[in-house]
């Protein structure tokens, strides 16, 4: 088991940013599961000391700053960002963090990134985010164009970051236990849940195995 507050760099088979939240966990518990090792990044390690265990070491990073992004990121082949805060505007944010992991990882040279995405930002029709309806409630679209925004900067990211946009549906169980079974598809709207444990499920496999590459899809159960 290893714990550090600081941003030098440990060598593991993937480094996670945002450990810390739900979905987080549930991908750290699930590359535990394959064997694999983990860097859990997280914004304040006092906060999430549960997550050290034998397989993970704890890191502190601000995923909005470049610099700590590039001093966590080397020796690890692949990312995954699972990030959230409530203390920021949506659209600040995910702008601030995209741009930091897009300018960190390539200088730490990680060229792979999985991103977990937001539903609404998948499409209903070719062009057409389910945020674009004009009766999608205001209160939650600022949150969804700050997710449209990072998948924005992802596209325009330099062409040697092998990124993927991992979107659940709008119902993420987690509690139900994982059934080892989902679907994947397209930026479009492909079905209406999937328990927590099968989207880890679905990124690990994405991770091990990758059979997408520069692209957001949709997983469901």
């Amino acid at each position: 088991m290893n714990t550090t507050d600081t941003t030098s760099p440990h060598r593991a088979d993937l480094i996670v940013y945002g450990a810390g939240g739900q979905v987080g966990r549930a991908l750290v518990t699930e590359a535990l599961r394959r064997g694999l090792t983990v860097t859990a990044a997280v914004r304040d390690p006092r906060r999430h000391t549960d997550l050290a265990r034998p397989g993970v070491t704890l890191l502190r990073c601000d995923v909005t700053d470049p610099t700590a992004v590039a001093a966590t990121a080397p020796g690890h082949p692949a990312a995954i960002s699972s990030i959230y805060t409530p203390d920021t505007p949506s659209a600040e944010f995910y702008r601030a963090a995209t741009t930091a992991l897009v300018t960190g990882l390539d200088r730490a040279g990680v060229r792979r990134l999985l991103h977990i995405g937001v539903a609404t930002t998948l499409q209903t029709a070719p062009g057409t985010a389910i945020h674009d309806d004009p009766d999608f409630p205001d209160a939650h679209r600022a949150f969804s164009l700050g997710h449209a925004a990072a998948l924005d900067l992802l596209h325009a990211s330099p062409a040697h970051l092998d990124w993927v946009v991992v979107t659940p549906p709008m119902d993420l169980d987690r509690t139900a236990p994982a059934t080892g079974h989902y679907r994947v598809g397209g930026p479009h709207v492909l079905g209406p849940r999937i328990a927590q444990a099968d989207l880890a499920i679905a990124v690990i496999d994405e991770l091990t195995t990758p059979a997408h590459h520069r692209q957001q899809i949709a997983v469901a159960e």
